[in-house]
């Protein structure tokens, strides 16, 4: 499938920069990384709206709920595990206990950071981040969508957090708005539904089309909100397949992946398949090495899926 690509920072800072525009509460707190994250445009506007405080996540997280107090709207943009895992019990406490309205961004998410290594990697935010109560999490799939989740998490009252890579990402969606808390069917299928988050869906969608070829009828969700979660689609998705695959760039435990399983053993108990990154610590390597190790990429999704519908229920 081809795509238009766009550029994921500079998305993020072109969003912020409209919307501080409109509203003179929104601040920024970096930690040694809002230009690599497409601040400038807002730090050259508004360098008074501006906290850099180095490499001190933990004081980031302290000085954003400090700055909410004040009537403001931080956004606190940093790689994901040095949003989420190096200051976790202050964004619990601070952040979360105190719900405070500040705005977390988890940028290289997942493998991103691939010749890094586990110390970067980004595949335990979304477990500790929904961990938090009151907290929203979101994970758009495409350009619009980031766009969209962008805005909406910029007028929402209260804590988000935000993962996303900064590749170049594809746009497909139309531009619309977004809503918090809505999944959407992307194609209808009765065979296994498979339900998604993130920049990897990209690779869900191909591997549908895939399946499809190959006589297997996939229902595919878009799932960019990760709590709340659309309990609704998944139910709906269970009672039309009988049988639902998850996919996320992101442990498979802790994730998209059960949350899908605790709502399913609540509203409609099936078969569920979670295919993210193995619960172990995997060296550095390229990319599409992790991916496709990981059987996330669009072969790996369609041999999961074909030995996964073949299982007796």
């Amino acid at each position: 499938m081809k795509y238009e690509m766009f550029d994921a920072k500079k998305i993020i800072g072109e969003v912020t920069l409209q919307e501080a525009d409109a509203n003179p509460n929104i601040v920024v707190v970096s930690t040694d990384s809002a230009p690599r994250t497409g601040m400038t445009g807002f730090i050259t506007k508004y360098p008074n709206r501006y906290y850099e405080l180095g490499i001190m996540e933990q004081g980031a997280v302290g000085v954003s709920s400090g700055l909410a107090t004040a009537g403001k709207v931080p956004i606190f943009c940093a790689p994901a595990p040095f949003v989420t895992a190096r200051p976790f019990e202050m964004f619990k406490i601070d952040i979360g206990y105190m719900q405070q309205n500040v705005k977390a961004i988890g940028r290289n998410c997942g493998f991103n950071y691939s010749d890094l290594g586990p110390t970067h990697y980004g595949l335990e935010d979304m477990a500790l981040a929904r961990l938090i109560p009151g907290v929203t999490v979101l994970a758009p799939i495409d350009a619009s969508q980031l766009r969209g989740a962008m805005r909406a998490m910029l007028r929402h009252q209260g804590p988000v957090y935000l993962r996303i890579g900064t590749a170049p990402i594809p746009k497909i969606f139309e531009e619309e708005e977004f809503t918090i808390g809505k999944g959407q069917i992307v194609r209808e299928g009765k065979d296994v539904a498979i339900i998604t988050t993130g920049e990897i869906a990209v690779n869900v969608f191909e591997a549908a089309e895939t399946l499809a070829a190959q006589g297997i009828n996939a229902m595919v969700v878009a799932m960019p909100t990760v709590l709340p979660l659309d309990e609704a689609i998944i139910k709906k998705a269970a009672e039309a397949t009988g049988r639902i695959v998850v996919v996320e760039e992101h442990y498979e435990v802790g994730g998209l992946g059960t949350a899908v399983c605790e709502t399913c053993a609540k509203l409609a108990p099936v078969p569920v398949k979670r295919l993210g990154v193995p619960h172990v610590y995997l060296s550095a390597g390229p990319y599409i090495d992790l991916v496709k190790y990981c059987k996330l990429d669009p072969a790996g999704i369609v041999e999961t899926v074909k030995e996964f519908t073949t299982q007796e229920k």
